[in-house]
């Protein structure tokens, strides 16, 4: 399938997902207005950044660093200027990578990859040398 009738696909999906929770479905979701979507997307591409600002989040993949999360975050702001719920930026980075240029670049989730197979000692020293 090419990538534009899987992005249409997604879009319609989407839609019939928000209707099921809005009412459709039963029991509703505790979560109001409904449970939180983020929309993934790959660096640089734009159409998927114009997705989920219509929806709760962004998780971009293969960012060269926090200078493209602000820009991809200022650009989610011009799309939502008068949104009230809030809204997530996700970022995935390397063990033992610093916390705090996402944090400023506008990261409001900030996920430790380990890979396909992650081993549980690179996990539990991860663990152990917290948050840099």
């Amino acid at each position: 399938m090419d990538p534009r009738e899987r992005a249409r696909r997604l879009d319609e999906r989407l839609s019939r997902l928000a209707a099921f929770w809005s009412g459709e479905f039963e029991p509703r979701p505790v979560q109001q207005p409904r449970i939180p979507v983020w929309v993934a997307g790959r660096w640089p591409h734009r159409r998927p950044v114009a997705r989920a600002a219509a929806w709760d989040g962004l998780f971009p993949t293969d960012l060269p660093g926090p200078d493209a999360l602000r820009q991809l975050a200022d650009e989610i702001e011009q799309q939502r200027p008068h949104h009230d719920r809030p809204f997530d930026l996700v970022v995935e980075i390397d063990p033992g990578s610093e916390v705090e240029p996402w944090r400023e670049a506008g990261a409001t989730w900030i996920l430790t990859g380990f890979g396909p197979r992650p081993r549980a000692d690179d996990v539990q020293d991860a663990i152990d040398a917290g948050p840099r």
